[in-house]
């Protein structure tokens, strides 16, 4: 894949701190305190792809849809471009997963702050290679959010270093959910987030599904109802 720098990616339409091209649903204004959910899609999507699920979910989320800052074609973008061994290792292009992490955090305090949102109401989310940089900054800055939500995804171990002290992960929550026949990231990636996160002091709430590297209705519903209970304080 040939990635290069999305030249519209230093400001949405909002405002120019925010360094992603976003899509936008505000919570019901009844709600006396929203909370805030970023969505990230995956590689070769854009923010349109998971802004389809913003009817689903609970009406007192803020819901963003970013769009990844690395454009592989018309339509196309990426978190960071990444090449797949024989043996089904992958190498990712470090410098653009740190340039889009970086973007990310700076994205969602800028909205948060614009939208008077506290990092302890804020969720991030995403599915396939979004999914991984949401794990990835509740891994490594997690004062930005309380919890993430995480879809067929995997641990990324290029920022095992950048891990935040495992106290710092007190009190937040994790979603994981995967599909059981998932060819394009093995079932095997999600068991090892479990894994990883029944190390740390979070609250982990793990599924496994039927299906491949998709979101069925049933992952969706029992996701969206996890929500529902973060923002009830459940």
């Amino acid at each position: 894949m040939n990635a290069s720098m999305n030249p519209n990616a230093g400001a949405s339409a909002s405002n120019a701190a925010e360094k992603l091209t976003l899509l936008e649903r505000p919570a019901d204004p009844a709600t006396r305190e929203p909370w805030l959910l970023v969505l990230m899609h995956g590689v070769g999507s854009n923010e349109q792809d998971l802004f389809g699920l913003a009817g689903y979910v609970p009406p007192q989320f803020h819901v963003v849809s970013l769009r990844a800052p690395f454009v592989l074609g018309a339509g196309s973008y990426a978190w960071f471009q990444f090449s797949v061994a024989p043996d089904g290792s992958r190498r990712i292009d470090t410098a653009q997963e740190a340039t889009s992490r970086e973007a990310i955090a700076q994205t969602v305090q800028a909205i948060a702050q614009r939208l008077g949102v506290p990092p302890a109401r804020v969720v991030l989310g995403g599915f396939s290679q979004g999914g991984i940089m949401a794990l990835s900054l509740l891994r490594t800055r997690p004062a930005l959010l309380q919890a993430a939500l995480v879809m067929h995804s995997r641990l990324l171990p290029e920022v095992d270093a950048l891990a935040a002290p495992a106290e710092s992960l007190q009190g937040k929550q994790l979603w994981v959910s995967h599909g059981l026949q998932d060819v394009v990231i093995p079932l095997a990636s999600a068991r090892a987030i479990r894994d990883h996160a029944a190390t740390l002091p979070l609250t982990l709430r793990y599924a496994e599904f039927p299906g491949g590297h998709e979101i069925r209705p049933a992952e969706l519903e029992q996701a969206m109802a996890w929500l529902d209970g973060l923002a009830a304080g459940v």
